[in-house]
């Protein structure tokens, strides 16, 4: 089959997931059209505009199929090349922006709400890396349309509902790795975007915490960055200098190099106000690392209760749960880590396959 994939904000977790699809299911035909992931006012509402006049010839070939993410301005493209409006199309959210927590300096604008909305109402089937991103969809999606004020279609998000599934972002086979254990302090690793939304005030205050409490650990701060951090950075990386509790720290450019830290670490931690599945909590689990995530997100449906700290009184919560790890190394009593590989492409590369062979046959994927 020939497949259109496009992806119009080609962020680091959404050339994973295309990445991904498109090595595992090499039997199909792909043509694959990205922009880069900046600029993001102007990407998400100029992609249509970009492709439609700069790679009409490819746009217009005949294809069994388009996938693109929810960054695509879908209903405009299809206006533009008409023949695409006649191929079955699946959109596809790695988040939405209902539930994207807001910094405080961004322009507020409802342009990327009306796009989530107008895109899963343009797809002939809509999927989710996860429940809490297609429930916080949906919910928002009614709020805003509840302040429209006149005109608006009852049973809208009804429909969206009726066509929408959540299929992870599979994992690829080489992120599972035996665990490496190391002797000495807890060695927890913090593998995420250095963004406000990554919770770093949270990181910095659970330190402190643990700090006071004597809790015995190193922890790796590591992940991609940016020119412009936070500040709250430069007061972690000196807290844990002044406490000898400094591991690796900063983006770790080896893909080797980073899989073998995660190997040795006991914990993966998560702070995040965002995380709509959480790729690389899952990637350190795989590795073998203890999953200590928030009570939130996607992380309630992914994680027991057991590796989840309380919402309530939070700091606290995760430097309690954080020590008691500490002193069961101690102890030499083994961390439990819990089993995921239901989430690697081996599991649910048929689940993928599915959802490409039914539509293209003219059908809706059965629930």
């Amino acid at each position: 089959m020939r497949i259109l994939l496009l992806s119009a904000y080609d962020a680091v977790s959404h050339q994973y997931w295309r990445k991904g699809l498109v090595n595992a299911l090499p039997e199909h035909d792909w043509t694959v059209l990205s922009l880069p992931a900046r600029y993001f006012s102007w990407r998400i509402r100029g992609n249509s505009l970009s492709w439609a006049f700069g790679e009409r010839e490819r746009l217009q070939q005949p294809y069994d199929l388009v996938i693109a993410t929810s960054m695509v301005d879908l209903t405009s493209l299809r206006g533009f090349v008409p023949s695409l409006a006649q191929t079955p199309c699946v959109v596809y959210f790695h988040e939405n922006q209902f539930a994207y927590p807001a910094s405080g300096h961004e322009h507020q604008s409802v342009e990327p709400l009306i796009l989530n909305l107008y895109n899963a109402l343009c797809a002939d089937r809509v999927l989710f890396n996860s429940g809490y991103n297609r429930d916080t969809l949906l919910e928002g999606a009614d709020r805003l349309l509840r302040k429209l004020p006149d005109q608006v279609p009852p049973g809208l998000v009804e429909q969206i509902r009726a066509r929408s599934e959540v299929l992870h972002v599979p994992l690829p086979e080489q992120v599972f790795l035996p665990a490496a254990p190391v002797e000495g302090p807890l060695e927890i690793v913090w593998n995420h975007r250095w963004e406000f939304d990554k919770g770093p005030e949270l990181l910095l205050a659970a330190v402190e915490r643990l700090q006071t409490d004597h809790v015995d650990f190193r922890l790796h701060v590591v992940g991609q960055q940016f020119r412009r951090l936070p500040p709250v950075f430069d007061q972690l990386k000196q807290r844990l200098e002044s406490g000898g509790q400094l591991g690796c720290w900063g983006h770790i450019e080896s893909t080797e190099a980073y899989r073998r830290l995660l190997q040795r670490s006991d914990v993966v931690l998560s702070t995040a106000l965002h995380d709509f599945q959480g790729i690389a909590v899952l990637e350190a689990v795989a590795a073998g690392c203890r999953p200590v995530v928030p009570d939130r997100l996607a992380y309630r449906e992914l994680f027991a209760a057991e590796y989840r700290y309380a919402e309530q009184q939070e700091t606290s919560a995760l430097a309690r749960m954080l020590g008691e790890l500490s002193a069961s190394k101690h102890c030499g009593e083994p961390i439990r880590t819990p089993d995921v590989e239901h989430l690697g492409w081996p599991a649910l590369k048929a689940s993928w396959g599915r959802v490409i062979e039914t539509l293209t046959q003219g059908g809706a994927p059965s629930l």
